[in-house]
C-alpha cells in the first residue's frame, strides 16, 4: 500500500523558511515524478514543483522559482521541499504527490498517489 505522509508545516513570518518533507512508502519510486501542490482556501490546488526520482530533473512554478526547492534522498526515500524567502500568499495546504505516467509535471490528474496535507502560514 502506497503511503505518502508530509510532516514540516507550521506558522512562520514573512521572510522566513520552512522545510517540508514527504516519507513515501509502499513501492520503489524509482519510475515516478514526485510533486509538491498547494491549496489556500477557496482555491484551487495548484502545482508548486516537481522532480523525476531518477533523473532529479526539477521544475517549479513561476510564483515560486528562485525561492523554493525540491530535492530528493533515495536512501530514505523522502522528498524535500525548502521554501525560503516565504510570502503570507505562500499560505496553504501543502501536498505531496507521486505520479507514474507525468507528462506535464504540473496537472494535478497526473499524479496517482497525495499525501494528507501540511499546513502552512505565513503571517505578514
Amino acid at each position: 500500500q502506497v503511503q505518502l505522509v508530509e510532516s514540516g508545516g507550521g506558522l512562520v513570518q514573512a521572510g522566513g523558511s520552512l522545510r517540508l518533507s514527504c516519507a513515501a512508502s509502499g513501492r520503489t519510486f524509482s519510475s515516478y515524478a514526485m510533486g509538491w501542490f498547494r491549496q489556500a482556501p477557496g482555491k484551487d490546488r495548484e502545482f508548486v514543483a516537481a522532480i523525476i526520482w531518477s533523473t532529479g530533473y526539477t521544475y517549479y512554478a513561476d510564483s515560486v522559482k528562485g525561492r523554493f526547492t525540491i530535492s530528493r534522498a533515495n536512501a530514505k526515500n523522502t522528498v524535500s521541499l525548502q521554501m525560503n524567502s516565504l510570502k503570507p500568499e505562500d499560505t496553504a495546504v501543502y501536498y505531496c504527490a507521486a505520479g507514474r505516467a507525468v507528462v506535464t509535471m504540473t496537472k494535478f490528474y497526473e499524479y496517482d498517489y497525495w499525501g494528507q496535507g501540511t499546513q502552512v502560514t505565513v503571517s505578514s
